[in-house]
């Protein structure tokens, strides 16, 4: 990974109050700025909105980190070119959480206590939000996050934490049982990271599968931040048909190209969740063992032919070219599958604080009852992986998935889901505590 050309890329693109101010000055002096420009012009006295984006930028999270920093700056500036929110600009303002769940909480604080953000977005890891998220309760400011797990969804966290932005894995997993049992096989071997991500996969996938007529055999919990992986595979039963893998952090490639050492020529079929090799090359040497394969993907690395003129739009906007690596370096490979829902994330802080007429910290109460009347949100340039469905009791939205197939050295959909697929009944409202 070329961290030198992407901070550089990054500083280009990055937007702060001071670029916003600057901005500003160059209207008053009669210079050229950019389109929309001139719909905050007005508001020019009042405070950036100012979003606190809790990255991953070091620990097991950081390819991640680096991607959702990219696609966030995308967002917000076009954002800011159509006039802001409310007629403000965005400022936002970046803090490493190391992807530790302790240093999470203590940046959650910073934000609402030192930098006056409105309010606070963008984790990713599980263990980070769980451990985050009673903090932003408790300094009630708004947390938005850009996870998966089911921690928001399950109603055990607060009313102030949201997920609106990406499905997740009960979700998920219920939309794809009834493709992988018809496809890939009747008995399944789970492999799985040991943390709240993954235990979303070991609890949510055997009744899933058990109610199309399949099973989950054996289940191997693997330490996040383990470098090999050979050990496990002899836990794998011998009649074994899929082995279903999702693997998360650096050591991703190593897992993959050990799994195919270990199986050789013969294996079981394959189902992965892309998390197992987010940001690594599938042309990678030592992954050709993966052609035939099928991976679920949020939102498909690879260009398809069937995409939309916002899809389109929304990849030249973050910059990654049709395999789904950053323009001109085909080795930055990007987290296509999980970073759009940065993107439509921030769509909805948009709308959620434009509907609430939201003007500072003494209306978050609005914002959240704002963002919990949200019921859907259409495809298109504010929404490009497709439509949505949101539930304000449990702070959750619903989506399509799709189940892509490795050939010919690429990803291509052979399956996208609906999202009734993924809908499940709430198990508690938010909407009932209080504020």
């Amino acid at each position: 990974m070329t961290e030198g050309r992407a901070s550089d890329r990054l500083s280009k693109t990055s937007v702060s109050r001071r670029t916003v101010l600057m901005g500003a000055g160059a209207a008053a002096a009669g210079l050229a700025v950019g389109p929309g420009f001139v719909r905050y012009s007005q508001a020019q006295s009042s405070a950036p909105i100012k979003i606190g984006f809790q990255a991953h930028k070091t620990g097991i999270g950081a390819s991640y980190g680096r991607w959702y920093e990219r696609t966030t700056n995308a967002a917000v500036k076009l954002i800011n070119d159509a006039g802001g929110i409310n007629g403000r600009p965005v400022e936002i303002v970046i803090e490493d959480d190391g992807t530790d769940p302790n240093r999470g909480a203590e940046v959650v604080a910073k934000f609402a206590n030192q930098h006056k953000c409105d309010v606070v977005y963008g984790t990713l890891f599980s263990h980070v939000v769980i451990g985050s998220a009673p903090m932003a309760g408790e300094l009630k400011i708004p947390y938005y996050v850009v996870s998966e797990g089911h921690h928001v969804a399950s109603t055990k966290l607060n009313r102030y934490v949201f997920q609106p932005g990406i499905t997740d894995v009960k979700s998920q997993i219920q939309a794809m049982a009834p493709w992988i049992a018809a496809n890939a096989g009747k008995k399944v071997t789970q492999i799985f990271p040991d943390f709240a991500f993954g235990y979303d996969h070991r609890d949510y996938l055997p009744p899933a599968l058990k109610a199309q007529g399949a099973d989950v055999v054996a289940q191997i919990a693997i330490p996040p931040t383990e470098s090999s992986f050979t050990r496990y595979f002899p836990q794998i039963p011998a009649d074994t048909d899929v082995i279903y893998h999702v693997m998360v952090g650096p050591a991703v490639l190593t897992f993959v190209k050990e799994l195919g050492e270990f199986y050789g020529s013969s294996r079981p079929q394959l189902f992965g969740f892309i998390d197992s090799l987010e940001a690594v090359d599938i042309n990678s040497p030592g992954l050709e063992f993966l052609d035939g394969s099928h991976f679920w993907e949020g939102s498909p690395r690879y260009a398809q032919a069937n995409d939309s003129d916002a899809q389109k739009a929304y990849r030249a906007a973050v910059g990654i070219d049709d395999s789904g690596a950053a323009v001109g370096d085909p080795k930055d490979v990007s987290t296509a599958a999980h970073m759009f829902g940065c993107w439509e994330t921030l769509y909805v802080i948009k709308k959620a604080m434009e509907d609430a007429g939201y003007k500072g910290p003494e209306d978050r109460g609005k914002l959240v009852e704002a963002t919990e009347a949200l019921t859907e949100f259409a495809e298109g340039p504010e929404h490009p992986q497709g439509p949505k469905t949101f539930n304000g009791k449990i702070h959750q939205c619903f989506g399509v998935q799709n189940i892509s197939k490795v050939e010919g050295g690429r990803l291509n959909v052979v399956h996208k889901t609906s999202i009734e697929d993924g809908v499940y009944e709430p198990e508690g409202d938010y909407t009932a505590m209080p504020l």
